[in-house]
């Protein structure tokens, strides 16, 4: 072996032992007769020291080592001097005298300071093997892997089958968003890169494997956000002869694991769960965030039949009008300015305006739109929404779904910006009681609101035939400080449901039988009861370690424009590799 010890285990008890180390050169301290070296490697850092007076031409050597240059050394492992530990590493109260140096390689000034937190992300991203070395890179990785490790050990000790599922497969409904792969051997057609496993692992369940995970790699081409990658990884696992509490009952188990052994935390189960249309009307969220107040009320019964006109329409057209109370922090003015900008901001979630009270007294306020209602109706308003003098109450008149989902995405932007979430809490729970299906108003057809392979509630199966708005599905989402970090259901497992559910997409028999052909013939050989859920682990290590982006939590990410900075992906290719393919370009 070239080394002896890593950079993050020595200590105390290794004092007087001749050691060899080898990483990279972190900084650099000339004192003239002493060289203090911060040698790194990805276990840690140890203080190594070159001394004149111990080995001249050692120290001599030493002179010329720089940032990020890779060394090996042999040297004696020494106390350091009292009061110059360093309690912060686990490294600290010791240092290596060097009396052997070899230079493995030399580098470049870097473009940035490794140890640098406050480096453009752009820059970082062009040189993210330089990257990679930053303990926060470092932490994150290794605590990716840990707690894959946990997942695996938790689903294998419960009779679960890692099976890989392919990655070149059939276009998919979505197949707008779908990576295409053209096929060579077969010019004009293509192959997709899977969303996500779904219909392969429903596949295993009819062929009686049970109980299946894999660590699946997922690919998406849409969009991206900080929490949205073109390829992801998500845990996935299906379960036969199941209801949702079992499916929830294990997931909470392997969550329940992996807090525990990563961050010390236990966490009581089974978590709590919210169905649908609560989280919507106090929240207006479908994931909402727990962590601090600010529920949405509904104040339609008390404007009905006031003086103002903008709410009156809305209520004669079945739409709501919902408010919410903010309390800005001490010496928070909110200014005309502050109202226009988040006027104009909640208009990205569909509503047309916004309107506010500031709260004065139990019945009196200050608003452009106060002279249009009277005191016992405001006096109703401050006392439904809890609301204390210095307080704001926002509200968004407009249809019922826009009214809640715009009025919870403000909620969430106060609480941000002016820092009222408690950032310590775990919460942590379900959202159960989903509608099976979602009006498209565009092109005005239903479409599945997780994907159409998901069980109606078995009291609303007869309501596919009648009115399939009304039918709750046997879905659930895991739901940790509002974000999503995993979604699941029951499955459909016979053709005829199946069947039913797709004529309620509008996906003809003809359709059907060429996309799904295979998915209802399977169904058809004795398909058992299933279910699973997928869990986001990108997003669940981001979560864990509190980091701002799950950019930072995985080895190699694209941009938000799906660019690789460091391998310049995507790229053209030579005319040689599309005239094998059948592919002419613009």
């Amino acid at each position: 072996m070239m080394r002896t010890a890593t950079c993050g285990e020595l200590n105390t008890r290794n004092l007087k032992q001749t050691v060899t180390l080898a990483g990279w050169v972190a900084t650099r301290r000339d004192h003239g007769n002493l060289i203090f070296i911060d040698l790194r490697d990805r276990w840690g850092i140890t203080q190594i020291v070159f001394s004149s007076e111990k080995d001249v031409a050692t120290h001599k050597k030493a002179e010329d080592l720089r940032s990020e240059m890779v060394i090996k050394i042999t040297g004696v492992v020494n106390a350091r001097p009292a009061g110059t530990e360093n309690k912060k590493i686990p490294t600290g109260d010791i240092d290596v005298l060097v009396s052997e140096l070899e230079i493995l390689n030399t580098c470049p000034t870097p473009p940035f300071e490794i140890g640098d937190s406050f480096v453009n992300e752009e820059l970082r991203l062009t040189y993210r093997f330089l990257d990679l070395r930053r303990r926060e890179m470092v932490e994150g990785l290794t605590t990716r892997y840990r707690m894959t490790k946990i997942v695996r050990d938790y689903l294998d000790q419960n009779h679960f089958l890692e099976i890989e599922t392919p990655y070149l497969t059939r276009s998919t409904p979505e197949g707008a968003r779908d990576f295409l792969v053209p096929s060579r051997l077969t010019q004009g057609t293509f192959y997709a890169l899977p969303q996500s496993p779904q219909l392969f692992k429903q596949l295993l369940m009819v062929a009686g494997y049970d109980r299946y995970f894999q660590l699946a790699r997922c690919f998406r081409d849409e969009d991206l956000r900080s929490d949205r990658q073109p390829e992801h990884t998500q845990i996935d696992l299906e379960m036969s002869f199941v209801d949702e509490n079992d499916v929830m009952g294990m997931v909470e188990g392997m969550i329940a694991d992996v807090t525990e052994k990563v961050l010390g935390r236990k966490l009581a189960k089974p978590f709590r769960r919210m169905p649908y249309d609560e989280a919507m009307s106090r929240y207006g969220s479908d994931k909402p965030d727990l962590r601090f107040g600010m529920e949405l009320s509904d104040l339609t019964p008390i404007f009905d039949g006031g003086g103002f006109k903008i709410f009156n329409e809305v209520i004669a057209a079945q739409g709501r009008i919902r408010g919410i109370a903010f309390t800005p922090p001490a010496g928070t003015e909110f200014s005309r300015k502050n109202f226009d900008d988040l006027t104009e901001w909640l208009k990205n979630y569909g509503a047309k305006g916004l309107a506010w009270f500031k709260v004065k007294s139990t019945n009196e306020v200050e608003s452009p739109i106060a002279k249009f209602f009277d005191a016992d109706r405001l006096g109703r308003v401050i006392e439904t929404l809890s609301a204390k003098p210095g307080d704001i109450i926002f509200m968004v008149a407009s249809d019922p779904h826009v009214s809640a989902v715009a009025l919870g995405a403000l909620r969430c932007k106060l609480a941000a910006d002016y820092k009222q979430i408690r950032e310590e809490a775990f919460e942590i729970f379900w959202v159960v009681d989903f509608p099976l299906f979602d009006w498209n108003t565009d092109e005005k057809r239903f479409q599945a609101l997780h994907h159409p392979f998901t069980a109606p509630k078995d009291a609303d199966k007869a309501l596919l035939d009648t009115d399939p708005a009304k039918i709750k599905a046997k879905a659930y989402d895991l739901v940790l400080n509002g974000t999503e970090i995993g979604g699941g259901s029951i499955r459909i497992h016979d053709t005829a449901t199946q069947q039913k559910v797709f004529n309620v997409l509008q996906i003809g028999p003809e359709e059907q039988q060429n996309k799904f052909g295979f998915l209802l013939k399977a169904l058809s050989y004795g398909a058992p009861p299933h279910g699973g859920l997928a869990i986001g682990l990108d997003r669940l290590v981001t979560l864990f370690l509190k980091r701002e982006s799950i950019r930072d939590v995985i080895a190699f990410p694209k941009t938000q424009k799906g660019t690789c900075l460091m391998t310049e992906a995507p790229s053209t290719v030579d005319a040689k590799q599309l005239k094998e393919l059948g592919i002419k370009t613009q």
